[in-house]
């Protein structure tokens, strides 16, 4: 007879007799163990091979002989490996999942973690989202910038100040509430304050104002003008011509320029303020030349921050910023080409030539100006 060839995984088809019985027993089943007094069973007769005295061949041990019964056992682990595979692949794939979910929700901001530092934090503190960038250094600070009215007889001037302490503490420059009757404050959110002369110092052209029943106001922070370094980006915020927070930017063009302006508002080019109707800007000497009008008899000279930051009528008394959100100075000059042109009209706009005040100069001033003992 011919070899017949089996499927892969199948038993192997045993030889019989003529009497029906196979030559080789079946294969065991697996399952419950046989019942008493059936084939197989403990106790049962044993069959014998015609031929071949004795019992069936006891099954060969595991990865014993080439029978047919020879390896079975192996079989029966060798089937339980794919499961095995198939549960360490699963593993594998699940910390894989969990790794990629995780760092998903880092980079979406959606993890369990700390709070990005893009929450929403009080003060001038620009976040580590928009740092570096004059948006988030806007946000930041425009709540502490505000617009100051000052009424006297020659009319009003309109100026910028910054906010200092939570009850309302401003500073600004003299020239701008230099003999003023009345004081007007409005806030970034629109609501206004009137506000009082705490003091002031003509020598460095600063002063501190006072909001009367304020309180919770959001403060600036003061920097460090020393570190200041030519090329340093900055951003400047006021009001010019009564355009309540507008921002601008630029660099820090020249450190340490000797910035002469008047003393008190009665300067011969006929302004009484930033701002003032029927008068010109600031007047202001630099480099032995005069600017924006006569500064008068009555002058002092501060060492400036230069910049090319657009500074217009309206920005002194503002604030001259780092891109980390610190104050670094008061905004108190700005050139206007035309602003001596007979026409009546305020200057026609900035030529990036402005000077403001160190914030260090500020700072060491502080406390003379809150025991109005200013020169």
């Amino acid at each position: 007879m011919t070899d017949s060839h089996r499927p892969s995984g199948e038993y192997p088809m045993y030889p019989s007799y003529g009497n029906g019985e196979a030559a080789y027993p079946p294969p065991p089943a697996y399952g419950p163990p046989p019942q008493a007094g059936t084939a197989g069973a403990p106790g049962a007769p044993t069959r014998s091979a015609p031929g071949a005295p004795g019992t069936w061949p006891a099954p060969a041990a595991a990865g014993a002989g080439t029978g047919p019964d020879a390896g079975r056992p192996e079989r029966g682990r060798r089937a339980g490996r794919p499961v095995a595979l198939l549960a360490a692949v699963a593993i594998v794939a699940a910390a894989i999942g969990g790794g990629s979910a995780a760092l998903v929700g880092e980079l979406s901001g959606g993890g369990t973690g700390t709070p990005g530092a893009g929450s929403a934090v009080s003060g001038t503190t620009v976040s580590q989202r928009s740092a570096g960038t004059v948006a988030g250094v806007a946000q930041a600070v425009s709540p502490a910038i505000v617009e100051i009215s000052a009424v006297s007889g020659s009319g009003e001037a309109t100026g910028s100040g910054v906010v200092i302490t939570p009850d309302g503490e401003i500073v600004t420059n003299n020239h701008v509430i230099s003999g003023a009757s009345r004081i007007e404050v409005a806030l970034s959110t629109g609501k206004t304050y009137t506000a009082d002369v705490v003091g002031t110092d003509a020598a460095k052209d600063l002063a501190l104002i006072r909001l009367q029943g304020a309180s919770g106001l959001k403060t600036a922070t003061l920097g460090d003008s020393s570190s200041v370094e030519v090329g340093d980006e900055v951003v400047a915020i006021g009001s010019p011509e009564g355009l309540t927070g507008t921002v601008t930017s630029g660099i820090v063009s020249a450190l340490d320029r000797d910035v002469t302006v008047a003393k008190d508002d009665d300067t011969g080019g006929g302004n009484q303020g930033q701002g003032q109707p029927g008068g010109g800007d600031w007047p202001f000497e630099f480099g032995g030349r005069q600017f924006n009008g006569d500064t008068g008899s009555s002058t002092t000279t501060y060492k400036a921050i230069q910049t090319d930051a657009s500074l217009n009528p309206g920005n002194s008394g503002g604030a001259l910023i780092n891109m980390d959100g610190e104050i670094i100075g008061i905004n108190s000059a700005m050139y206007s080409p035309s602003s001596s042109s007979t026409s009546g009209s305020s200057a026609a706009g900035s030529v990036g030539l402005g000077f403001a005040i160190p914030v260090d100069t500020v700072k060491a001033d502080l406390d003379g100006l809150r025991s109005g003992d200013g020169s």
